[in-house]
Formats: structure tokens, sequence, C-alpha cells
């Protein structure tokens, strides 16, 4: 394995609008080489609902004042809002001869071992991507492939409105519950959950030393 294959830098973007930030993966994913480093981005977004390419817009019950967009994600519909950690996965996976199903467990598995630190126990679920305590869902994953190259990523629930979950039917589940970690019992902030989580995220899909810009 190359250096370039085992390097990743975790860029912290803080408080951001959903589009110019999708715009930027989608920029990065096509203008990147054969040497270009993997990314984390981790960000925060205003209350937005993005529709997956194949999303259905009964899934969209009720979206009154909150922005909508289509995108181009696998999956079907969810909400982003302030109080929930998101990292997009801006990676080759053709250089690290990854599958996208692989990558999708990788994902699950970092959040899971995030939630065994605060003594939760989650799983994933084969028929509905995510993780889930008590069958209520707490993490959200969609991802688009270019070329070998991922984009998109995961958002996890930690302090934040959920009234807008019950706008929707998450992930296109009718009724899917959708629980947080602040309900259950876990007082870390965004912040915390957010460098916790890249930190297992990276050691789950094997750099070594990421980068912190």
């Amino acid at each position: 394995m190359t250096a370039s294959s085992n390097a990743l830098i975790i860029r912290n973007l803080g408080h951001r609008e959903y589009v110019p930030v999708w715009q930027a993966m989608q920029a990065f994913t096509l203008e990147r080489t054969d040497d270009t480093p993997d990314e984390l981005w981790l960000v925060e977004h205003p209350p937005v609902f993005t529709l997956g390419l194949n999303a259905k817009q009964e899934h969209l019950l009720d979206p009154r004042e909150i922005p909508v967009v289509q995108i181009d994600r696998g999956g079907q519909v969810t909400y982003h809002g302030p109080g929930q950690v998101v990292i997009y996965t801006l990676l080759d996976l053709q250089r690290r001869r990854m599958g996208v199903q692989k990558l999708v467990r990788h994902l699950e598995e970092a959040v899971i071992a995030l939630l065994a630190e605060s003594g939760l126990q989650a799983r994933g679920r084969k028929d509905a991507p995510g993780v889930y305590v008590n069958e209520a869902k707490i993490a959200a994953l969609g991802l688009r492939v270019k070329r070998g190259k991922s984009y998109h990523g995961l958002a996890v629930n930690v302090d934040m409105d959920l009234q807008p979950f019950t706008q929707i039917n998450p992930c296109g589940y009718p009724g899917m519950a959708v629980t947080q970690l602040r309900d259950l019992g876990v007082q870390l902030t965004p912040a915390d959950i957010r460098n916790r989580l890249a930190e297992h995220l990276a050691r789950i899909l094997g750099y070594n030393d990421p980068l912190y810009s």
C-alpha cells in the first residue's frame, strides 16, 4: 500500500449550508487523481431534508418551512439539522480494494463502537442500513460512488430537535422510530462525538496517523 493510499485528512468544516458542501464533495470527487489522499469531512448542517436518487415523494409527508434538496446519493429521504454529527467519506475505494457494502459495514461498526463507549448496545440492519438502539434509528447512511470514489456518508443524532423526523418516513420506512444520544442519557456534545467518531472510523478503515485540518 503506497503512502497516498494510507493517507487520510480529517477536515472539520463546522456549521455549513448543505448544498455548497454537497457541491464541494462532487467537485472533489471529479477532480481528484490517483494520488489524492482520502478525506473525512466533519460538518453540521442547518435544517434540511434530502432526497436520494430513487426517493419517493410520498415519504416526504409535511416539509413545511424546511428546505428540500434532491441529491445524488442512494436511499430515500432523511433529515439533517443542528445537533447532528455528519461525516462525509471521500474515499478511493478502488485504491483500498473496498466494495461499497464493506464501506457501509465499516460506517456502522464505527458508530456501534462509539456508542459502546457509553454503554449502549447498537446494531446495524441489512434490510435498512444504519445503526439502531432498541429498534430506534440513531444513525443514517447514504453513499454515492463514481469511478470507484465514494462521497456522502453518515449522520448521527446527538442533541437535536427530532420533530422534523415526524414530517417524513425516515429512509422510506413509515413509522420508523428515531432516537438520539441525549435521550439515551449520553451528555456528550456534538463536538465530542464528532471527534470520537472520526477516530473510530479512521481506525476501522485502516488509516494510520490521520492528519487533522
